[in-house]
């Protein structure tokens, strides 16, 4: 069959490179204010799930490699590819809960925050993302790493099924007993995974009854005595309180002054059945031997997910350009957050920040089994580079990269759906155990032998590079 034959089945908008509507559908890939100067030569928005299969042929039949978005949110730019086709899933966005069994089968182009509002309707929750507008595709495709997965786990250990596309464009359905070594892969692949998933069937669990949250707010310079403090106290709390270090400036609400301090807050959010629950599992945070130095606090706050997600949307708004990279390590947040506070202190934009989930995983070892996903240090950093004009993208790039160059020594990996893979070729495989790099790149080769879809950025096509 010809390409023109091929085209006429798709039921989705085809776009190629010098259309007239180009143009606005490659400027609508990606969430991020930063678009990188990669073109695909065609996009091909699919309309429903039958369209997938059938652009994968159109591309083989045209040699094109194909890339894949679910919803735009990679801070890299992954889906955006120089030639090639890329494959828009932003139509597959359905949702359809199943209380009975307490499971939920979604699209990839459904949002954490809309699967999050659904499963409140029945009682029920998922490790969603901390940004509520991430699309579940990428996020459950790279591990997932979302509220209250302390507790839970990665996301990706709750995904019980997928339905995927390969690369000779067959339909196949993947888990534990089915295409196991597939259903593996795209459990932390991320990025670079060799198929396309057009539908996750996952397991939920009870919704918490209560949310309350617990914050402090220090000044930068106290970086040194506040992440000790909260290292041992972390040692008392439950797997149920999501505890971070933010190093940024202060939030209007917790200074007036002009202009507002640079700070280190200390954010932690109890997941309970009951209120009482909550508040009594935060008590090692409630006494602060550092209280006469905070410039903010606010303790035993209730609180739902979706202010928590209002409040993430304030922190990663949609308009802004943004950068991130990540960092696991096996040194203590006192080394790493004390080598980032001078960082953090000269940002060229407030608005950026570096963010140190503590334990930001499920340490139970069956939550990571099975998966390509693993946790690769003892800690875990985020340096954010966020601001809003193009004019400043050099000093906001050089930034971000600056800030990992001082802690990058300490590293032991990398988060694949967080890493910058245009900073380095390494950021890839060092995303991974040296094992489970060289099982993806024996099962890139086994499902994907004619390398029809893109890797990850920054990599040749040959997989040991």
């Amino acid at each position: 069959m010809g390409g023109q034959a091929r085209a006429r089945r798709i039921e989705g908008d085809i776009v190629r490179r010098g259309d007239p509507g180009y143009e606005h559908a490659w400027q609508g890939i990606l969430w991020n204010g930063v678009k990188p100067p990669r073109f695909p030569d065609v996009i091909v928005r699919v309309a429903s799930e039958r369209d997938v299969p059938e652009a994968v042929a159109l591309a083989r039949s045209e040699g094109l490699r194909i890339a894949v978005r679910s919803g735009g949110h990679s801070w890299c730019g992954s889906p955006l590819r120089e030639g090639g086709m890329l494959i828009d899933l932003s139509a597959l966005n359905r949702i359809h809960i199943d209380p009975d069994s307490a499971t939920a089968t979604v699209q990839p182009a459904a949002t954490g925050r809309a699967l999050a509002s659904e499963l409140s309707r029945h009682g029920l929750a998922f490790p969603t993302g901390h940004c509520g507008s991430v699309a579940l595709g990428g996020y459950l495709l790279s591990g997932g790493l979302g509220w209250n997965s302390g507790a839970l786990g990665p996301a990706c250990a709750s995904v019980r099924q997928i339905e995927a596309v390969t690369a000779a464009g067959e339909v196949v359905s993947c888990d534990t007993d089915e295409n196991s070594d597939l259903f593996w892969a795209a459990r932390g692949a991320g990025p670079g995974f060799f198929a396309i998933v057009t539908g996750f069937r996952l397991a939920l669990y009870p919704r918490p009854a209560a949310i309350v949250t617990t914050t402090y707010a220090f000044p930068l310079a106290d970086v040194v005595p506040v992440t000790r403090w909260v290292t041992e106290a972390a040692t008392e709390l439950p797997p149920t309180v999501e505890l971070s270090f933010v190093l940024g400036t202060a939030d209007p609400a917790m200074s007036a002054a002009t202009p507002r301090p640079k700070v280190v807050i200390v954010a932690a959010t109890a997941f309970a059945d009951s209120q009482e629950e909550a508040i009594r599992s935060l008590g090692p945070l409630r006494v602060c031997p550092l209280a006469d130095h905070a410039i903010f606090q606010q303790a035993d706050e209730p609180t739902t997910l979706e202010v928590l997600y209002e409040t993430s949307g304030t922190v990663w708004p949609a308009s802004h350009r943004c950068g991130a990279d990540t960092l696991w390590s096996g040194a203590d947040y006192e080394t790493l957050l004390s080598r980032l506070a001078p960082v953090v202190a000269v940002a060229p934009s407030e608005k950026s920040l570096v963010l140190a989930p503590v334990s930001p995983v499920s340490q139970e070892k069956a939550l990571q089994h099975d998966m390509a996903f693993s946790v690769l240090g003892d800690s875990y950093v985020v340096p954010f580079a966020i601001w809003d004009s193009a004019a400043q993208d050099d000093a906001n790039i050089s930034w971000l990269r600056d800030a990992m160059r001082i802690v990058e020594p300490l590293g032991t990996g990398h988060y694949i759906a967080e890493a910058d893979l245009t900073a380095d070729p390494s950021r890839a495989r060092r995303s991974f155990s040296p094992s489970d790099w060289d099982r993806l790149g024996r099962l890139k080769a086994r499902y994907d032998p004619e390398d029809v879809f893109f890797s990850y950025l920054g990599r040749s096509t040959t997989w040991a590079a």
